[in-house]
């Protein structure tokens, strides 16, 4: 890592005006969904008492994806992506005001909100490869980094203060959450068509299941793409532990719920701490290395808070596995997208989503069944030194990745 060259403005992400707009909307929009987020399960527990009725929430977010993966890329590389994303604002503000009208009306049954939330989930499955990439096409390669960084930086911020946000708010009226998240779901969506139209090479190949396939070829056909989309998947699902967080605070930490608050925005509060490190000492060089390097240290990191019996502990280790991501994050995304040739970028990271989404949801459900039958502190562990072992086996496995000099152009 190194200082930026003071006048070497090309660097800055911040530089580009459709950037600017890029970022607000996607600052917008992660308050707005944490918001539901929160308000949604809120609202359905209150109703009917049944946890099992929360885990469908993240299912039906999720499905959406999955199965419109070979529709929702091809969609992203031939058609205008900030319209495909305003077009998503539009009906993800629809979806708001159908919960507002829902919990107006004070209904007893929630099926209703299954149902939007497929809507929503959809929205959401056209949205993700549309906006990743989009970013590409608003900054020069030499910004890119800078810009992926920065705009995690917005979402991260969003996950840290957009569930406190929502909670005061359901607490103002259960109506009160969604009016607002509609407000800056508009919001959104007006920043969305004030970003100035993007030099995107649209794909004119014609509609065929070769070329709904092209962006699951391409990963599999080049081994530097593969390897940072699997490293992630990966890691994610052996290491991930937040879905055990509310078993650490109450039975291995003996805390409560202000501590449960405090361990939940850890994580994101060491990723923006990161991400304003990155901005201003970028990496330079070695970038292949310093990514399974920090891989690594990201399963080390979960291991500690695993082995953790006191939350002044626990915090900073989950601190220290946000920062870890976030350098993660940025190397992978950015060599992803400058690998990727334009015409297949949004399938490719139509997949590439779909990959994220199965980690997170995977590692949920991975960590609470190794948790139920060994206990959550092995659970935990274990999950940490097998995301270790993912950084080394990866490295191994995928050499050009690893030797990845660089992320301002394609390693020599």
């Amino acid at each position: 890592m190194s200082t930026p060259a003071p006048q070497d403005k090309s660097r800055i992400a911040f530089t580009y005006v459709g950037f600017r707009f890029f970022w607000l909307t996607t600052l917008l929009v992660s308050f707005a969904v944490q918001i539901m987020s929160v308000s949604i399960a809120w609202q359905i527990y209150d109703v009917t008492g049944n946890a099992f009725l929360l885990g469908l929430v993240g299912l039906c977010l999720f499905l959406p994806a999955l199965l419109l993966i070979l529709v929702t890329g091809l969609t992203a590389d031939r058609l205008n992506r900030r319209f495909i994303m305003a077009i998503c604002l539009g009906v993800e503000l629809v979806c708001a005001m159908g919960f507002l009208v829902f919990v107006n009306a004070e209904a007893h049954e929630v099926w209703p909100i299954f149902g939007i939330l497929i809507v929503l989930g959809t929205a959401r499955a056209f949205w993700g490869p549309a906006a990743q990439s989009l970013a590409p096409n608003l900054v020069p390669p030499e910004a890119l980094s800078n810009a992926i960084t920065v705009n995690a930086s917005a979402w991260q911020f969003a996950a840290i203060m957009g569930p406190a946000a929502g909670g005061l708010l359901y607490g103002l009226g259960p109506a009160v959450p969604f009016a607002t998240a509609g407000v800056l779901l508009l919001a959104a969506a007006i920043s969305v068509l004030l970003i100035p139209k993007p030099a995107q090479r649209e794909s004119h190949q014609a509609t065929s299941l070769e070329t709904m396939l092209a962006g699951f070829r391409y990963i599999f056909s080049n081994k530097v793409v593969l390897g940072a989309i699997s490293l992630d998947m990966f890691a994610v699902l052996m290491g991930g532990a937040v879905a055990l967080l509310p078993v650490y605070t109450k039975d291995i930490l003996h805390a409560g719920p202000q501590e449960l608050g405090l361990l939940r925005a850890a994580p994101g509060i060491g990723a923006i701490v990161m991400a304003l490190f990155l901005t201003r000492f970028p990496i330079r060089n070695h970038a292949g290395k310093i990514l399974f390097l920090f891989v690594g240290l990201f399963g080390a990191f979960t291991v500690v808070f695993g082995l953790s019996s006191t939350v002044w502990i626990s915090i900073p280790a989950l601190a220290l596995v946000g920062a870890s991501d976030m350098v993660s994050v940025t190397i992978r995304e950015t060599i992803m997208q400058l690998w990727t040739p334009e015409e297949v970028r949004g399938r490719v990271n139509a997949v590439n989503s779909v990959f994220i989404g199965a980690s997170n949801e995977l590692g949920e459900f991975r960590a609470g069944t190794v948790a139920h039958l060994i206990g959550p502190v092995p659970a935990v562990a274990l999950g940490g030194l097998g995301a270790i072992a993912v950084a080394v086996i990866w490295s191994q496995v995928f050499p050009a990745l690893r030797e990845q000099k660089t992320l301002d152009k394609k390693m020599a």
